[in-house]
């Protein structure tokens, strides 16, 4: 039951991603915020596929431990497209609201991203031999849910300022979606079922996608967008 309800979750997933992520894309111009939606769905789509095709094609066939390695690697490789995401969304946050002449908000949101990644490249996580330390696990989510925390008070600060409708949730979707998250990185070893909660922070991120795609074709009846 289990590999049936998470291959066609992941399926759809990943498929309904990408071809939100190509549209948006197709239909924006290459220097709009929308343009930046439809890649951060791609970079999201593409991250995630290196995780959860060797995950269902092991929930499948012989079980998920004769692909520890590939699955390490696909943990590795999304830990680095989501660093990405969210520099992308904080892109999309500048494009929105017409935001300029913040250098050093630029720097620390570059500081913080390079600092993650590079954490994230340090041996000692061992990611190819099952879910590495618990202690690098945290030390390399330290930067990256500061970056979230960053994004989340920037688009609540500007959501509001703004009265911006259609993106009044955006702040949420990323409180959740962290909400959802730390939990597995701290107590999977613990407690394997707290795993489960990665179905919502990936539903949080769907989420996230749709709030763009919707602003998108609101903006295309022009209506409102703030």
């Amino acid at each position: 039951m289990q590999a049936i309800f998470e291959t066609i979750f992941d399926l759809v997933y990943l498929v309904g991603i990408s071809i939100i992520g190509i549209q948006m894309i197709s239909k924006s111009k290459k220097d709009s915020q929308f343009f930046l939606f439809g890649v951060m769905a791609l970079v999201l789509a593409f991250g995630d596929s290196f995780h959860l095709i060797p995950r269902m094609i092991g929930l499948n066939t012989t079980g998920l431990e004769d692909f520890t390695f590939y699955l390490g690697l696909g943990k590795f490789i999304t830990s680095i497209t989501m660093t990405i995401f969210y520099v992308i969304l904080y892109y999309v946050w500048k494009k929105r609201y017409k935001i300029s002449k913040v250098k050093n908000l630029d720097f620390l949101v570059y500081i913080i991203s390079i600092v993650r990644i590079v954490l994230c490249l340090i041996p000692a996580n061992d990611w190819f031999n099952g879910n590495g330390p618990l202690s690098w696990r945290i030390y390399r989510n330290i930067p990256f849910s500061l970056l979230g925390i960053l994004i989340i008070y920037l688009f609540y600060k500007m959501e509001r300022a703004k009265n911006d409708e259609n993106f009044k949730n955006m702040y949420l979707t990323i409180i959740l979606s962290f909400a959802f998250y730390l939990p597995v990185v701290i107590f999977e070893d613990s407690y394997p079922l707290v795993g489960a909660l990665m179905v919502p922070k990936t539903c949080a991120y769907v989420w996230s996608i749709l709030i763009g795609y919707f602003a998108m074709k609101k903006e295309e009846n022009n209506e409102k967008v703030y």
